[in-house]
């Protein structure tokens, strides 16, 4: 069941090309953002959509895949793990991000997209 922890599996389409930064060392990097969307009837019987924003990091050769054939619109399926961590910005105001980075990656959609 460790397999189990910490593991994040969504679908859905990308909201930017992705940001790819090459960072000391040589390793890559790629973030994006990923919309993941639900419907469902309220109580008045009107459909309600309701979207969820997502922030991905791929590193190394997903990076790489992802900075060659991932664009806006792209429809992808990922599967990953949560990270929580803090930084502290130009300002020296200490941030939080929450992202899922990706383990892997399956491009869904048509080809050409």
């Amino acid at each position: 069941m460790t397999g189990l922890r910490n593991r994040v599996c969504l679908i859905g389409f990308l909201g930017q090309d992705p940001e790819v930064k090459n960072l000391d060392g040589g390793k890559m990097v790629a973030n994006v953002r990923l919309a993941t969307s639900d419907s469902y009837k309220n109580s008045s019987g009107e459909k309600v959509e309701s979207t969820q924003w997502h922030s991905l990091a791929m590193w190394g050769n997903l990076a790489e895949i992802a900075n060659s054939y991932l664009k806006k619109g792209s429809e992808v399926a990922v599967d990953g793990r949560i990270v929580y961590r803090t930084f502290e910005d130009k300002e020296g105001i200490t941030r939080q991000v929450t992202e899922i980075v990706v383990n892997e990656l399956l491009m869904l959609g048509k080809k050409g997209k």
